[in-house]
Parts: C-alpha cells; structure tokens; sequence
C-alpha cells in the first residue's frame, strides 16, 4: 500500500487535509480505540463513549464509500492499550509506504507519533489541520512585536479578515463587542424556556459502545443512563439547527445565567462535535449570522455567540500551541493545595457546587459559568494545583480536549499562567454567583457573610485571595477597585477571615 492515513478520534472531517490525494485502490485509513486515552486522567463515561461512537459511526461512514479502514476497537483481544503498540502494530502488519496525519490535538501526543515514525524509519506527513479559520502563521504574525496578547484584538482582525458581521469593512451595528449587553440573569420567574435541545438517543453502534464503557471502565465517574450526544455529522447539522431556531434569540442575554437542575438552558451544546470535527466552525458561525441578517436573532447574541468560536476558540488554541510544552506545567499563584474529593463525587453542602458537579456528573457537561464562575472559582480562591484542576476538566467534560481546555482552566480560570491568557484573576464572592443563579436560595450559607457558621466559603476564600496575593493584585490596574476595598477591613475582620479560610481548606483537603 501507498500511504496509511491516520485518523485521531477529534479528526473525524472526511475533508481534512489528511485526505488530500486519498486514493481508495492504493491507500488505507487507520483509526484506533486504545485503553491509554480513558486512563491518562479518569475520563467519564459520556466522554469515552463520544469519543469512540463518534469514530465508529465515521468509519462505518468511510466504508460505505468503499475506503478500506484499519480499525482496531477497544474490545479486541489483539489492542495493544496505546497510539503507539496499534500503529507499531498496523506499520508492520500493512507496511505503508508513507503515513498522513493532520496535526494533532494534543502536544504529546504529536510528539509520540513523530517520535514512533522516526523509530520504525517511516516518512510521517503531518498536515494543517483547516478545521481552524487561524494558522499558527497567522497567529504568529498577530502576536509580533505585542507586549501582551489579548482574545480582544486578535477576534476583531479576525471579524475583519473572514468578513463576518462586517457592512463595508466596519462591524455590524458599529461595535466589536456587545459583552455589556448578554449579562442577565433570569430573576425570581426563572428561565424562559421554550424548547428543551434535541436529543439523540442511541443507535445501535453506539448502544454496543455504551455496553464496551460500561463493562471496561464502570468504575469512571459519571452516568450513561441519559446520554444524548450528538455522534455523527448528520446529527451534528441537526443540532446546529435546532440551537439557531430555539435557543439563539435568548443565548446573548442568558449566556452566564444559572438555573437549579437546568443544565442546558440556552446554550448550543455544539462545543464536542464541533471539537470532534465532525462540524465545521465556519458553518456554525454562518448560520448566526444569517439568522441575524434575516432578523430571526438581535446583533447581541449573534456577536455574542461568534465570539465564542472565531474569538475565544481559535485564541485558546493559539496559545496553546504557542507556550506548550512549558504551558502545562505552569503555576505562577504558587497554588499547593489539592483538589476536593467531592469534584469526583458532588458531595458537598455548598449548593453551587452540588449542582454544577452533579449536572457535570450526570451529563459530561456545564455552560462556561458554571465552569468559570463555580468550579473554577472555587478551585482558584481555595489555591489548589492548577494542574490537578486541568485534569478533572480534561477528564469530566464529553467537549475537552487538551488544546482548548488546558488555557480555558490554567489559564483563563486558575490564572496559573500568570496573565498569558487573561488580564487578571477572574475572582469573586458568593454575591456574584447569586446575582447569577437561584443556587444560594437552596444553600446553608449567606454569600453576604465572610465569618460565622453561615458564611459563604466563597465570600470568605475571596476576601483571603485578596489578602494573600495583595502585593501582586495591586499591580494590575484591572484589580485596583477589589485589592482597595481590603483596606478597608480591620486586622479584626482580617484575621477571622484568614482564620475561616484554613478552616475551609482543612475541610476541603479532608
């Protein structure tokens, strides 16, 4: 045979550039489930199960093409456990002339693949992966001669470089951003719902995946007795769709509102397939801005929205590939303590984390706030490890994978990066999560309370935030308002708070 083509379970666009010059007589695809990649962390359930009916029902696909696929499932008494024993194995078996692979998603894992092909003395072909609307050139020729890298500047040249939501080389409605705008929460009524996301139920491929997780990794945390996610590029066209026509209008003013057992409220849940590659980002922004022109969605949710993706998505993923390997092990806060037991568990008597944990336990998923604003809070304010928090992100979330959820966490959550990412510690009191939510009204403690057997430990863990990294906050201008405001403690309320603190990380650590 000619050339192996290699296809990675968040590789799964028949048009990826792997494909290019595909020859059905003369070249063979190769796809692999292997034990090592629901082992490295402990992956939930939903997630393994994506991962592996997503490529069995995309190679089914290449085969009713009549594309011969090299594909090894996990249940096979011959799996080697690894990337690396299944394409030493198939190398030997098939003896390619040549092997193509699309830039993978994960640095490690690019490294072990280059590594292997130079060890058994094969030329790899590594191509661009065009899923992504930015190059690493193009980012490189963004970031030259800045002192400091900001999603902002990077998103507006991208607006202006794709043409989207752009009258005349200005941006739609005269703005760049309408973030001021998509803050609100849902008050005392609760969330406007009008229609719950369309579900998926499970085929039959994907029933025999579900058996396969159940019996092989059944002591992973998570459930499988709802699972709905979308698989195949015709459901993920589906779900497209059915977010656009009953949940974008809503999306721009709700998108950091929280709902007690309200997991989805107006969100797109498009993050996995679109990860998977099994849906083409340009597609997903198409369809909002269509729906804006064709005035079925307001200029706020729609900016909202793409900012999402064209913004937030490709950055995240040029930072990565920009700061890696050193990016994973970074820990500028000098964060030591380890993650809570009840991350694994939702066992704990503080409601916003009961429900945010549990929602994550029971579905593989939570909205940005959620993970931002409850969890990520909680772990940033508490000083735990950054890397033990991207682990369990890495490992709870059915849309994680390593290049877009490592900055998200370290970065942008635990500011483990020392500002790489984002300007400053995204930090706040219990307050902020009952503007945001009705999670305080079934809760034990009051957010307005700092001390005391009621007190909130978030209010309690941000007041000690500020204290113990003071010298640094003041620093940054974008902290000025909260670091002014310790002034104005006594050394009384200083040393209580410091006090309940410790009691809270004892606790924690327990």
């Amino acid at each position: 045979m000619r050339n192996l083509i290699l296809v990675l379970g968040d590789q799964l666009d028949r048009h990826s550039a792997a494909f290019d010059g595909f020859d059905p007589k003369q070249d063979r695809v190769w796809m692999a489930e292997v034990a090592e990649e629901s082992t490295k962390v402990w992956v939930h359930k939903a997630r393994i199960v994506t991962f592996l009916a997503a490529m069995r029902h995309f190679a089914a696909k290449l085969r009713a093409e009549g594309v011969t696929v090299d594909y090894r499932k996990l249940e096979d008494a011959e799996n080697g456990g690894s990337f690396l024993a299944e394409l030493e194995s198939a190398v030997a078996r098939l003896r390619p002339e040549k092997l193509i692979l699309v830039e993978a998603g994960e640095w490690q894992v690019r490294e072990d693949f280059r590594a292997t092909a130079k060890r058994l003395g094969i030329e790899l072909d590594e191509r661009e992966d065009r899923h992504f609307m930015a190059s690493h050139a193009d980012f490189e020729k963004h970031a030259k001669g800045r002192k400091q890298l900001r999603m902002e500047f990077f998103y507006r040249e991208m607006r202006a470089k794709h043409g989207v939501l752009m009258d005349a080389g200005k941006p739609v409605g005269g703005e760049w951003n309408y973030d001021s705008e998509n803050r609100k929460s849902f008050g005392k009524e609760g969330p406007p719902l009008k229609a719950a996301p369309r579900r998926f139920l499970p085929d039959g491929i994907t029933r025999e995946v579900i058996a396969v997780v159940e019996a092989k990794f059944g002591s992973h945390p998570g459930s499988l007795a709802e699972f709905d996610w979308p698989v195949t590029a015709e459901e993920a066209q589906v779900a497209l769709a059915d977010f656009i026509e009953h949940r974008l209008v809503e999306f721009g003013d709700y998108q950091d509102a929280m709902w007690t057992r309200e997991p989805w409220l107006f969100h797109s849940r498009l993050s996995a397939v679109m990860n998977l590659k099994l849906l083409d980002p340009r597609e997903v922004i198409a369809a909002a801005e269509k729906a804006y022109r064709t005035g079925r969605a307001p200029l706020a949710a729609v900016e909202g929205f793409i900012r999402q993706i064209l913004g937030w998505r490709e950055y995240v993923r040029a930072i990565y590939w920009r700061f890696m390997p050193e990016y994973v092990g970074m820990n500028a806060l000098g964060c030591e303590q380890p993650l809570p037991k009840f991350y694994w568990t939702g066992e704990t008597d503080m409601n916003c984390l009961r429900e945010a944990i549990g929602q994550t336990l029971k579905h593989g998923y939570a909205h940005h706030i959620q993970r931002l604003m409850v969890t990520g809070l909680f772990s940033l304010l508490l000083g735990v490890r950054p890397h033990e928090v991207h682990e369990w992100y890495l490992a709870v979330y059915v849309d994680a994978i390593e290049w877009v959820e490592l900055p998200n966490t370290l970065g942008m959550s635990q500011h483990g990066d020392g500002g790489i990412m984002a300007s400053k510690p995204y930090i706040a009191s219990g307050k902020y999560i009952q503007r945001m939510s009705n999670y305080c009204s079934g809760c034990r403690y009051d957010p307005a309370k700092s001390t005391g057997p009621n007190a909130c430990p978030f209010t309690t863990l941000y007041w000690d935030f500020l204290m113990r990294h003071e010298t640094r906050l003041k620093m940054n201008q974008r902290m000025s308002m909260q670091v002014r405001n310790v002034a104005r403690l006594t050394e009384v309320e200083k040393s209580a708070i410091q006090k309940q603190a410790e009691l809270v990380r004892q606790a924690s650590a327990a």
